[in-house]
């Protein structure tokens, strides 16, 4: 393994789901809207001079069609790993009002406060469950790494918030609480001797501000309230 290497996290691009604000996880989950396939493309600009030698998304068309247009600038086929799908909503699949909203991003942020056996209602994930596929995902990038490569994860809003929680040092379930991830927003951390800190968050869609709509980042961006 490498001694030091930069992974970047990013959550796809806007869905009809997200416009509705429905906790939308199952397989294979709502296609980009017109707003999401401009951020995508707007990834290549932002991301162009990064040195990708490999790409991983998940199982939901989401993150494959988010990853597209970066993988054709960098001659990749990003790799598909159900490792970085969203946290399973269960029976709040498809829900868009408050009180379940919250019950998702609750437990998923609560996680890392030591409530490592909470599921969402009706799902068959714990905490454990959840980092530790994320986990296999991140260690598979790390192996696969020559030095000073900088592998991307398109994943989805919810895990990156849970994840960077429960792995890196320098930020904590408050900080990940109260700061969510827009479409196309992005997470960049950084091993040294195998300790992940947050280098970067970039809240807002990596392309900038008109590819930004707050308004329709759907229930995974929500802070806990």
């Amino acid at each position: 393994m490498i001694s030091l290497l930069r992974l970047i996290l990013v959550r796809h691009g806007q869905t009809s789901s997200n416009v509705g604000h429905c906790l939308d996880t199952a397989e294979p989950g709502a296609d980009l809207t017109e707003l999401g396939r401009e951020q995508a493309e707007a990834l290549v600009d932002t991301l162009r001079s990064e040195p990708v030698r490999t790409m991983f998304v998940s199982n939901l068309v989401r993150t494959q069609q988010t990853a597209a247009p970066l993988a054709r600038h960098f001659g990749l086929e990003p790799l598909v790993r159900e490792g970085l799908r969203e946290i399973s909503a269960g029976d709040l699949e498809m829900a868009n009002d408050e009180e379940s909203i919250q019950t998702y991003v609750r437990t998923a942020v609560g996680w890392s406060a030591g409530n490592w056996n909470a599921r969402i209602p009706g799902s068959e994930e714990n905490g454990h469950d959840v980092i530790r596929r994320f986990d296999a995902v991140v260690s598979e990038a790390i192996d696969s790494a020559a030095d000073g490569d900088v592998p991307i994860l398109v994943s989805h809003g919810a895990i990156i918030r849970a994840w960077t929680a429960a792995r890196c040092e320098n930020i904590g379930v408050d900080f990940v609480a109260h700061n969510a991830l827009s479409n196309t927003g992005a997470v960049v951390i950084e091993s040294s001797d195998d300790r992940w800190v947050v280098t970067h968050w970039q809240e807002q869609a990596l392309g900038g501000a008109p590819f930004e709509d707050p308004a329709t980042d759907g229930a995974a961006a929500d802070p806990v309230r």
